[in-house]
């Protein structure tokens, strides 16, 4: 399977205090791609490893999943901007084909639907989140999605378009009601989701996935955008 031409695409991954991962993630970044690695106030020479490694590092003092990821969408240049966990939980290579239907134009967000492998791969209480927050989120836009993972493809135009203001654990639930409020045509593909290397800063203990599930039950509550300031699709049309 060959990959999208090597100049279109930016792979950000949001990182804090991964050093153990990082050289098996960007190993996986498929070849010609650039990967984006957003130093979220790493302790452990998670920016140093990347830079020896050949990523191009961005600096995100401001503590938070979203302040990383929006960071690496700002600092991003390429047509297709794709958005992956830093801890090994997930294969940078499985976006192939999510680049390649966002750039034919089958769809304009693409998602992976994590399913896990192996013991501790996702922690109940995470799972349990994840569902009840998909319910809500079907409420909200009808969309029938079963995951808010963060394996997911997009154009980088149409993202910034989006004005994404979350900087916490509600980034990646705001991307999706956004982008449905504009009438994206947004598709989910099953992934592997394997057990992630070191300790989750997020959805690890009850504690993080309660606090996960505030930020994006905050995200849900908002109003949606007038049709006259939703950002309309790059490849426009409707399609959801």
């Amino acid at each position: 399977m060959t990959s999208p031409a090597p100049e279109d695409v930016d792979v950000v991954l949001p990182c804090l205090n991964e050093a153990e991962a990082l050289p098996w993630v960007l190993d996986r970044v498929p070849p010609g791609w650039r990967a984006l690695v957003v130093d979220n106030g790493s302790t452990d020479g998670s920016g140093d490893i990347a830079r020896a490694l050949g990523a191009t590092v961005v600096d995100e003092p401001r503590r938070g999943f979203g302040a990383a990821c929006h960071a690496g969408l700002t600092a991003a240049t390429a047509g297709i901007v794709c958005f992956c966990d830093c801890d090994a939980s997930l294969d940078p290579a499985l976006l192939v084909p999510f680049v390649r239907e966002v750039r034919d134009g089958s769809a304009d967000l693409v998602l992976g639907r994590r399913r896990p492998q192996g013991r501790g791969a996702w922690p109940a209480h995470a799972r349990a989140g994840n569902l009840a927050l998909s319910l809500m989120l079907r409420r909200r836009t009808g969309l029938r999605l079963h995951d808010l993972g963060p394996l997911r493809a997009a154009r980088r135009a149409s993202l910034l378009a989006l004005d994404l203001t979350d900087r916490r654990s509600g980034y990646p639930l705001q991307m999706v009601v956004r982008a449905a409020d504009a009438d994206w045509h947004i598709t989910e593909h099953d992934v592997p989701y394997l057990p992630r290397s070191g300790a989750s800063k997020v959805t690890g203990t009850w504690r993080g996935t309660w606090q996960a599930v505030r930020d994006m039950s905050r995200v849900l509550a908002e109003a949606p955008a007038p049709p006259e300031t939703a950002a309309a699709p790059s490849r426009g049309g409707s399609r959801r």
